[in-house]
């Protein structure tokens, strides 16, 4: 098991040791069951799924952020949420800038992809600060790459 920190955040995969803890966590718990059912036959996914995103002098979970698989041609996407009472405080620009960061360092990804609704102006923000470039826009949604 692996852990990514920064400042104020710890950010820990979900896995099948600790899934049925951060169960109450998360919203779309389907995903979750999938998503460890997948681990159980290929444990390489580990962090190539769902994070739980954690204050850390608090330990209050504060959203959740991953990738949608293990990267494919070295591009992965990521997405992440947040809880209400955690948004507008960079939580999001923080955690994913390191999960990005990690993803790069392990050098199975060398582009990372997003996507967005168009009016989604927090996340719009999000993407922005991080360095992402917007690549398209199609039905509403925008789309958006970062390379190494």
């Amino acid at each position: 098991m692996f852990i990514v920190t920064t400042e104020r955040l710890t950010l820990l995969p979900i896995s099948t040791l600790n899934a049925n803890d951060f169960l109450a966590y998360i919203q779309d718990k389907k995903h979750i069951g999938r998503y460890i059912e997948q681990l159980k036959l290929d444990p390489t996914l580990l962090g190539w799924g769902v994070w739980l995103v954690t204050d850390t002098a608090t330990r209050e979970v504060l959203g959740d952020i991953g990738f949608k698989g293990k990267p494919t041609g070295g591009i992965a996407e990521v997405g992440y949420g947040f809880t209400p009472s955690a948004r507008n405080q960079g939580y999001a620009t923080e955690s994913v800038r390191a999960l990005l960061d990690w993803a790069f360092s392990t050098g199975q990804a060398a582009t990372i992809v997003a996507e967005c609704l168009a009016d989604n102006h927090a996340s719009i923000n999000v993407l922005k600060k991080l360095g992402m470039k917007q690549t398209d826009e199609q039905d509403g949604m925008l789309y958006w790459t970062l390379s190494a």
